[in-house]
């Protein structure tokens, strides 16, 4: 079926649908500040907060950017990534002791974790003054902006529960934490993350482990833009093998170029063709 024209602030649990949407709210987070109250406003959302955090060397992200766009049923808390050339930058201090994780479980990426301390306590503040009505509230973000929302539904799930948002989408997320954060996640959380990955995008597999782990639940779109809700391993190896000869002039590259925003975006609309 086509995708809808826009979002649906009503249903509730996993669709593609929901999953398409949250990806083009977390493709929005790309752009300017007029250009995302337009478009917040055109879905449906009358009220927009942005949040930013610049920082000073030798933190290795520039600044940390988010928004929240807020209806009468339904609060979207998405957050920028960054592109694939600033890759090394951002995880440049996997060598820092990990971070302490949310409410005492396990460690985070310090530099993750970092990042989403500087705007967790705007967008916890946001979510305050938005949540008005019982609106169900998700996070939503590509790249490390998938790390991010991942860490920020952590905090609220495990720090305060009364407030846990309805869902968290990602996108090309990293390895956010390690294994004893994610299961702490994952035990009460597990139904309502979804964890997208694109064939070879290779952020997913940075940084290395077992240090660092990923939460479940993984969707993998396959290297014909298929999405699945399980893979086995050997299939799955057999269709990266195909995604890495797609470009004989380049192979290498599909790994950076299945990591932009664009192919995830293309293959959930082709899911819902």
């Amino acid at each position: 079926m086509p995708a809808p024209a826009s979002f649906d602030h009503a249903s509730t649990g996993y669709s593609l649908e929901r999953a398409y949407w949250l990806a083009r709210a977390a493709d929005l987070a790309y752009k300017d500040r007029t250009t995302i109250e337009q478009q917040a406003a055109q879905w449906g959302f009358d009220q927009v907060r942005h949040h930013q955090t610049t920082f000073t060397p030798p933190f290795p992200l520039q600044d940390t950017q988010a928004y929240t766009m807020a209806g009468d049923r339904m609060i979207v808390t998405a957050f920028r990534g960054t592109e694939p050339a600033q890759i090394k930058d951002w995880l440049s201090d996997a060598t820092t002791p990990p971070w302490p994780g949310p409410g005492g479980n396990g460690y985070v990426h310090h530099g993750f974790a970092e990042a989403l301390a500087s705007v967790h306590p705007a967008v916890h503040d946001a979510l305050a003054e938005l949540r008005t009505d019982g609106q169900t509230v998700y996070f939503t973000g590509h790249s490390l902006g998938g790390a991010l929302a991942m860490l920020a539904g952590a905090r609220l799930y495990l720090e305060e529960p009364h407030l846990a948002a309805d869902g968290v989408y990602t996108y090309g997320q990293p390895r956010t934490c390690d294994r004893q954060l994610a299961e702490a996640f994952n035990k009460g959380f597990g139904g309502r993350m979804y964890r997208f990955v694109n064939n070879n995008d290779i952020v997913p597999e940075l940084p290395p482990e077992p240090v660092f782990t990923h939460v479940r639940t993984l969707r993998y779109i396959d290297s014909h833009g298929k999405v699945h809700e399980t893979m086995p391993m050997l299939s799955a190896l057999g269709d990266r093998a195909r995604g890495l000869t797609a470009d004989f002039l380049a192979p290498a590259s599909d790994g950076v170029r299945d990591h932009f925003m664009r192919g995830y975006l293309t293959a959930l609309e082709k899911n819902l063709a």
